[in-house]
């Protein structure tokens, strides 16, 4: 019985998007921010899980290039860069982020909402999968 169980959780995981697609913003050496829906690419599933964003600074402006990267190569290229971004000239700032879109433009900060509204959102989702997963430590 607890074999199904834990076989049925699997697939229905595995079914429902854990391993998702993640879609980046794509582009080479650009003088504009190129976060328009012409720039959007599908990034390989399970290979690039992070989207990636490096910011230039030359002598005729700022440059851009974004694309979708994994997140080991990223991580060590970011950190690598980390001494080198200072936002003068010759400047070199390269940032990695996991969710869909997230190498575009920053978004403006909403408003916080009350800290019990921040504190239990994202703790639904874990709730679930416990009371999921909580027959299989009664067995």
């Amino acid at each position: 019985m607890r074999l199904i169980t834990v076989s049925t959780l699997l697939l229905f995981f595995s079914s429902s998007g854990l391993a998702l697609q993640i879609q980046c913003y794509q582009c080479e050496e650009m003088t504009h921010d190129c976060s328009t829906p012409e720039f959007i690419v599908n990034c390989t599933v399970n290979v690039q899980d992070m989207c990636q964003k490096e910011v230039l600074v030359k002598d005729d402006g700022t440059h851009y290039r974004k694309s979708c990267a994994s997140s080991g190569a990223c991580l060590i290229a970011s950190s690598g860069y980390q001494q080198f971004c200072t936002s003068k000239l010759n400047s070199v700032c390269i940032t990695c982020c996991n969710t869909p879109l997230c190498n575009g433009p920053r978004q403006k900060r909403r408003p916080q909402q009350s800290a019990a509204i921040t504190l239990t959102t994202p703790l639904l989702p874990v709730f679930s999968v416990y009371i999921l997963l909580l027959p299989l430590t009664l067995c």
